[in-house]
């Protein structure tokens, strides 16, 4: 590689969305791992020593990991893509005012028949 070319990010990676969205399931992901993680070494109810006494252990702690992943990975970047209308100056609310103006118009119109 040229002493003047700077590697390349993926394509995938410069798409701001797509950054936005593989972030947030980075974030969820690890949630979920350590919630799962904490969920063992706490033991509650006994869930440790229900999981390890299974002829199959690998399985339990796989369908746990992954209903965990899901539900994390989708929280993370919903809310991610929720936030997207707020301003971060702590202006006015950007969400909703299309809909007010929209009510507005048509109360100032009566209705005829």
């Amino acid at each position: 590689m040229p002493k003047n070319q700077q590697p390349r990010a993926p394509r995938l990676l410069r798409v701001p969305l797509f950054r936005l969205l593989a972030i947030n399931l980075a974030i969820g992901a690890c949630a979920a791992v350590l919630l799962v993680g904490g969920l063992l070494w706490l033991n509650p109810a006994h869930l440790r020593e229900l999981i390890l006494a299974d002829r199959t252990p690998g399985i339990a702690l796989l369908l746990l990991l992954a209903s965990f992943l899901i539900t994390f990975c989708s929280a993370a970047m919903g809310s991610a893509i929720m936030a997207q209308g707020r301003q971060e100056d702590g202006g006015e609310r950007s969400g909703g005012h299309g809909s007010r103006l929209a009510v507005q118009k048509v109360a100032q119109h009566p209705r005829t028949r």
